[in-house]
Parts: structure tokens; sequence; C-alpha cells
């Protein structure tokens, strides 16, 4: 799907199509190999020496972040910030070391974050903690090695959607021309209200109020960073819709903005390109560097 083309508006699905289309374990019933192929690797990137584990950013469960520091650095470190997905209601940062020490193995300060998770807090509260986190990483990182001027993120699926709300947010109080360097979101879902018609709504609890205000494809960015959407080619049609309907639309905002479909890629195998400087998720990162 190019931004030329239209998307099919997901109201036009029935009930089975809005579950694959919108639910990835529907449309990938073995997804959990995919984390079982990683198990070594995310152990060893764990147990990295240049790890700092649970740094609080603010008050409450899972208001925390690891960091992982390059094996040998000096002066100060541009700084990427992985925001990990679940849906929103699922999976922590230690599900992803193998992420954080991916980011260090390429002279980056990675920083891997949790955040409290529905249907504990709504996703308007999700939303909030990660814009907490993103204020105490600002105000704070100097004080790890990390270089406030060349702060980047990206973030997976639900992690998508949170990096676009920090892009959607309004940093005027960090008195900082840039805040963030910019982005790079994989295989996100940026309108929650298909979300509404399929079975894990019952943990998210998603209603039309909350789907209005944390829909990112209507919210206008207010930073003009520049943005990678990247979206893996073997996602369902629908998933596929809303990173083309999201570019689109920071596009037509004057946001910098590069959109790639990936080869095959399913919902979960587009997480291997985070460890691969050749492949299309790592190597946007790099460009941010």
């Amino acid at each position: 799907m190019t931004l030329e083309q239209a998307s099919k508006p997901w109201q036009a699905y029935s009930a089975d199509e809005l579950e694959y289309n919108y639910n990835p374990r529907a449309s990938n019933p073995d997804s959990e190999r995919y984390g079982e192929a990683r198990t070594e690797i995310n152990k060893a990137g764990l147990a990295w020496s240049g790890r700092t584990a649970g740094i609080a950013y603010g008050d409450g469960p899972l208001r925390n972040l690891d960091i992982y520091r390059p094996a040998s650095s000096a002066g100060s470190l541009p700084v990427h910030i992985f925001i990990h997905g679940g849906y929103w209601r699922s999976r922590e940062k230690e599900d992803f070391g193998f992420i954080g020490k991916a980011l260090a193995d390429q002279g980056l300060l990675g920083i891997v974050i949790n955040y409290p998770l529905c249907p504990v807090v709504t996703l308007d509260e999700v939303v909030t903690a990660n814009q907490q986190a993103f204020e105490w990483i600002f105000r704070n990182i100097a004080d790890h090695g990390g270089d406030p001027a060349r702060i980047s993120i990206s973030g997976h699926s639900a992690g998508a959607h949170l990096g676009a709300a920090i892009i959607a947010s309004d940093w005027s109080g960090l008195d900082a021309a840039k805040p963030l360097r910019g982005a790079v979101l994989v295989s996100g879902i940026y309108d929650p209200a298909p979300t509404q018609h399929i079975s894990v709504n019952a943990e998210i609890g998603i209603t039309p109020e909350i789907a209005a205000r944390q829909n990112y494809i209507a919210h206008p960015p207010r930073l003009d960073c520049p943005v990678h959407v990247i979206v893996g080619g073997g996602e369902p049609e629908g998933w596929i819709a809303q990173s083309a309907d999201y570019a689109r639309h920071i596009k037509s905002s004057g946001v910098p903005t590069e959109y790639t479909v990936t080869g095959t890629e399913n919902h979960f195998s587009i997480q291997d390109q985070f460890c691969d400087p050749n492949a299309d998720v790592l190597a946007a990162i790099l460009k941010l560097a």
C-alpha cells in the first residue's frame, strides 16, 4: 500500500475481518515462536554489564526504565528510547533486553521503558506515563552520559502509538527548540477505534471517548522532527492502512516523513530488524543518531 492509495475504512470490515486485521495474534497464531527464538539473545541483553536497570521516572508501579550503555564510550552519547508494544495491556521492558543491547552495540545510549498497563489503568494514563518518561529522560539523561540534544525514539505496535503521542504533545515547557531528533515508528496502531470491536478490548477497555482522545491519525503533530513510519509487508491490509494513514496525516501537516513497507515481515518477525543494522528499522534509527 502506497500513500497514494486510499485505505479501506475499518468500518467496512466484518466482525471476523476486524479480528483478523486488528488483532496481530489472530493473523499470526504462531506468534509465540518469535519470542522463544530470541530467548538467548534477550537473556544476554539483560545480563549486559552496561545495563542499569529499574530507574524510576515517576511514582507508582512500572514507571521505570533501563539504560544500556555501549561497551566503550566517551563524551556525551546519542540517546535512543524504545517503547514496547503489547496492545497497551501486556509485555514489560525485560522482554526487550535484546533491543537495548542492540542499540548499545551501535554506540547509542539505549533506553527501554516500562509503563503501567491496561486494564489496571486506562489508555489515557498509559499515554501520560510515556509523556512523563520522555520528560524525565530529557531532563536527566545528561547525568547518565546522554546528550539531551540528540534524543530519538522508536516504538513497535502499541509502542508506535505511544511514540505518536509524544510527537503530538506540547513540549514547550522543556525550553528546547527540538527536544526530539526524530522517530521510527514500526507496525503501529495509531487510531484505537477498531480495537473497540475485537476480543482484546475486554482487557484494554477502549471507549469511543478514549479512542477519540488517543487517535493520532486525527490529532496534529506538535513536533516537526523527521518521522520514518515502517510496517511489515506481511501484515494484514487493515494494519498496514494504519501506518499509511498516519504517515499521510503527518506528511500533510508538514512533518518530514518517510514511509516504508518492508519485505514480507509480519507483526512479530519485524522485531528482528531492531538488531540488524542493514535492515530498514535499525538503519532508520541509526540515521537519526
